[in-house]
């Protein structure tokens, strides 16, 4: 009877990796004159909103306070997501942290670099139609380091609400937990025919972010493993969609009774 050694379960865990993180790639697309042209005009002025309405956003936070470096400087970095429907007001809300954003590298993503950059955020850059490791690489060098990274977890494309498994494969490679975060407002115009359903919050709302308990991946961790790390990451992004946008909606009972149970 053969006995499957460690390194041959190492070697299956790793060539599951890289079949997942085939979604990532580095390479930018062809932009023609025009588009080319387009970037910065466009990235100045979502700045200048993101600037504009910002300042006058109220946030309270839940959740985070036994793991979140805002209020333990002392933790090692971590690895966050979070749904693509909220970067308008995660963006003003995390900035100037020097925060490693997955960026994609297609036309949006050039002027959304721009923004986010200016913004005090890092990039790195993958695609997540087209083979390649490296934008990963990028990120797990930047908590090597120190700093924290992100994912707009079912961007840039969607589907929507369907998270990919980027922070899953990052956390296995080094030993970073997960952090997921929601952001609801009070007030806010949404983009209904967008894919995300985008949300600009209006000026002067109200902002709650639920952040969930962070979510260990271990390195030796099996293939059925990962995958249950994975969906127990969806499912707390759903969870945390949840509370934030129903927030506005609860009493004032309802809402205390939810800061005790998410600030414990």
């Amino acid at each position: 009877m053969n006995t499957p050694i460690n390194g041959d379960a190492k070697s299956e865990a790793e060539q599951e990796e890289k079949r997942l993180l085939v979604h990532y790639d580095t390479r930018l697309p062809k932009l023609s004159r025009w588009q080319q042209l387009q970037i910065p005009v466009i990235a100045w002025l979502v700045w200048a909103v993101i600037r504009a309405i910002g300042p006058t956003l109220r946030f309270e936070v839940l959740g985070g306070q036994q793991a979140g470096r805002e209020y333990r400087p002392d933790l090692p970095p971590h690895i966050h997501a979070f749904w693509h429907r909220c970067i308008f007001s995660a963006a003003w809300k995390f900035r100037n942290r020097n925060v490693v954003l997955m960026n994609t590298t297609n036309f949006d993503g050039q002027w959304t670099r721009r923004v986010i950059e200016r913004l005090g955020f890092g990039t790195a850059q993958g695609s997540s139609t087209r083979g390649g490791l490296r934008g990963l690489s990028v990120m797990a060098q930047r908590l090597e380091e120190g700093l924290d990274v992100a994912f707009t977890i079912d961007g840039p494309r969607g589907p929507r609400y369907v998270a990919k498994p980027g922070p899953v494969m990052l956390a296995r490679r080094t030993g970073r937990p997960i952090i997921v975060f929601h952001i609801g407002l009070e007030r806010a115009w949404t983009l209904e025919k967008t894919w995300d359903m985008f949300q600009i919050p209006k000026p002067f709302s109200r902002a709650v972010v639920v952040i969930a308990p962070p979510i260990p991946v271990s390195e030796d961790i099996s293939r059925e493993g990962l995958e249950r790390k994975h969906q127990e990451m969806q499912k707390m992004l759903e969870r945390v969609r949840d509370v934030a946008e129903t927030w506005f909606s609860l009493s004032a009972s309802e809402q205390q009774r939810e800061r005790a149970a998410w600030n414990t």
